[in-house]
Parts: structure tokens; C-alpha cells; sequence
């Protein structure tokens, strides 16, 4: 038997998978551009820094603030105002994270 390997053509690229990844590549940068993925500019990672501040700041305040007033009915002062300082610390680390993470 003959090989027909040799005799045959050459395979060639189909131009429609050419068409078809071009297609891909400018959606894909279409939907980056929509979902905001392109470099952020420095005011947005200023934003950011503030966010992240006011988080640090905001939770233990906040915890300190309710524990007071529940040490208050109570009477065990100081002792919820204080765990609530670092269980509210504690929440905002995790959310510093999760800040982190979604970049």
C-alpha cells in the first residue's frame, strides 16, 4: 500500500479561528474596561487607603462606644468596653483582608 501521508496538502489555518480569537480578545477587553479591571489611577487607591483608615478607626471606636453604654447598664465597667475594643479591632483586620482580597 501506498503512504498517503506525503501526498497530501498541507493543512492550513481556517481564517474564521483567526476571526473568532480577535472576536474573544475585544470582548475580553471590552468587559475588562466595563468591570473597571484596567490600572486604577492614584485617586482611586487614595480612596482606598482612606477606607481602609476609617475601618481601622471606626470599628474599635464604635466598639468602645457600645461597650461603654452596655457597662453602663450593666454596671461592669470596664470590662464589655474593653472586650468589645478587641473583639471590633479584631473585625476590622478581617475586613481590611477582605478589602485586600477584592483588589
Amino acid at each position: 500500500m501506498a503512504d498517503d501521508r506525503n501526498d497530501a496538502p498541507a493543512v492550513r489555518e481556517d481564517p474564521a479561528i483567526d476571526s473568532l480569537e480577535d472576536r474573544i480578545a475585544a470582548a475580553r477587553s471590552a468587559e475588562d474596561k466595563r468591570l473597571g479591571k484596567t490600572d486604577a489611577p492614584a485617586a482611586d487607591a487614595r480612596g482606598q487607603g482612606m477606607q481602609i483608615a476609617q475601618t481601622m478607626v471606626g470599628y474599635p471606636l464604635g466598639g468602645i462606644v457600645v461597650g461603654w453604654v452596655l457597662d453602663g447598664i450593666f454596671g461592669t465597667r470596664p470590662w464589655i468596653m474593653i472586650g468589645l475594643m478587641f473583639l471590633a479591632f479584631f473585625g476590622a483586620c478581617l475586613q481590611v483582608v477582605r478589602f485586600n482580597k477584592a483588589d
